[in-house]
C-alpha cells in the first residue's frame, strides 16, 4: 500500500523569526588578550591602587601630627623650662649666716687661734674670710657694730714669699688695703669695724667664715 505525503506551508511572522535567531558570535581572539597579560595587569592594578592608599595614610598621619595640640603635661614643662631660663632661682644663706652680695658670713661668738679659727670654717664647708676691695670691707666694718670686737680674717704672712697672702693663695695688694702692724713671720691678720691689724697668729680672737649662697630649693608640703 502506498503512503501519501502531505507537504503543509507554514508561515511564521517576520518579526518572529527575525527574534529568534541567535545573536552572531565574535571571534575568540578579538578584544582578548593571553591570560598572563590579564593577570599582570590585574596586579600591576593592585599595586597602584596600594602604593596610592599608602601614600595617602602617610599624608593624613603627618599632618595630623602636625596640628596635634600639646598635652598639659608638655605645656607646664615647657612653661617651667622658660621660667627657669628666664628667671634664675633665688639664693639664700644658712641659718646663722649673713648675707652679703654674693657671700654667706658667719661671725663666731667664741675666741680661739688663727689656725683653730681656719679649722672650724673648714668643718663649716667654708673658709675664713676674703676681703676685695674697699666697698666689701665697709659693708663687713658696718656688721661688725660693736667697738673692740677683733675678728680672724683668711690673710697671714708667707715666711718664703716674704708677703702677705690669702688662704686661697693670691698674694695681698697694698694698694686695695691697708694693714696695721708688723708683717713677719707667724703673724695673721684680723679686722674691727674700724681697721685692718697683723698680730701674732697664736693669740685668740673671734673669726669670720665665708661661703657662697646656695639657691633655694622647692619646698614639698606634707599631703593632708
Amino acid at each position: 500500500m502506498d503512503m501519501q505525503v502531505t507537504y503543509a506551508e507554514l508561515h511564521l511572522p517576520r518579526e518572529c523569526a527575525l527574534g529568534s535567531s541567535p545573536p552572531p558570535l565574535l571571534p575568540q581572539n578579538v578584544c582578548l588578550g593571553p591570560l598572563w597579560h590579564q593577570c599582570a595587569l590585574k596586579l600591576g592594578c593592585a599595586g597602584i591602587l596600594l602604593l596610592a592608599l599608602t601614600v595617602i595614610g602617610l599624608s593624613v598621619s603627618v599632618i595630623f601630627l602636625r596640628q596635634k595640640p600639646m598635652d598639659k603635661s608638655n605645656m607646664e614643662a615647657e612653661v617651667y623650662k622658660n621660667e627657669t631660663i628666664e628667671r634664675p632661682r633665688p639664693l639664700e644663706c644658712p641659718v646663722d649666716w649673713h648675707p652679703l652680695q654674693e657671700k654667706c658670713l658667719f661671725f663666731s661668738d667664741t675666741f680661739k687661734s688663727w689656725s683653730n679659727s681656719s679649722s672650724d670654717c673648714h668643718t663649716k664647708k667654708s673658709s675664713l674670710l676674703l676681703i676685695q676691695d674697699q666697698k666689701e670691707l665697709r659693708h663687713i666694718q658696718r656688721l661688725i657694730n660693736t667697738g673692740g670686737l677683733l675678728f680672724w680674717i683668711g690673710l697671714n704672712f708667707s715666711l718664703s714669699e716674704r708677703n702677705w697672702k690669702w688662704i686661697n693663695g693670691s698674694f695681698f695688694d697694698s694698694d686695695i688695703l691697708r694693714i696695721i702692724g708688723d708683717a713677719e713671720e707667724n703673724n695673721c691678720v684680723y679686722i674691727t669695724n674700724k681697721n685692718i691689724f697683723s698680730d701674732i697668729c697664736d693669740i685668740e680672737n673671734k673669726w669670720i667664715c665665708q661661703k657662697e649662697p646656695k639657691p633655694v630649693t622647692d619646698k614639698v608640703c606634707p599631703d593632708t
